[in-house]
């Protein structure tokens, strides 16, 4: 348990609603990661596809609030981007 100052007290409300947005939105984005490689293992391109644009922009959004590194989003989405090209080829 934090300090017993105000402060303190507050400050820890405010980094467990914090923690539990930021693992909302991690399992948020490992969901949309599975359901994008699923779709391009069953050459399901129209849906790859579909959800490449979303899921993109879940991890720019990750990256732009600090929840995850930008080369790590960086990361994500080339890897992503190369599996749909090579999948259409």
């Amino acid at each position: 348990m934090a300090k017993r100052t105000k402060s303190a007290l507050k400050a820890n409300r405010q980094n467990i609603r914090r923690r539990e947005h930021n693992r909302q939105m991690r399992t948020k984005l490992r969901g949309a990661l599975k359901a994008i490689r699923a779709s391009l293992d069953a050459k399901d391109l129209t849906a790859a596809k579909a959800a490449l644009s979303q899921t993109v922009s879940i991890v720019d959004k990750m990256a732009t609030k600090g929840i995850i590194h930008r080369n790590t989003a960086g990361r994500y989405k080339s890897r992503l981007a190369s599996r749909l090209v090579k999948a259409t080829a």
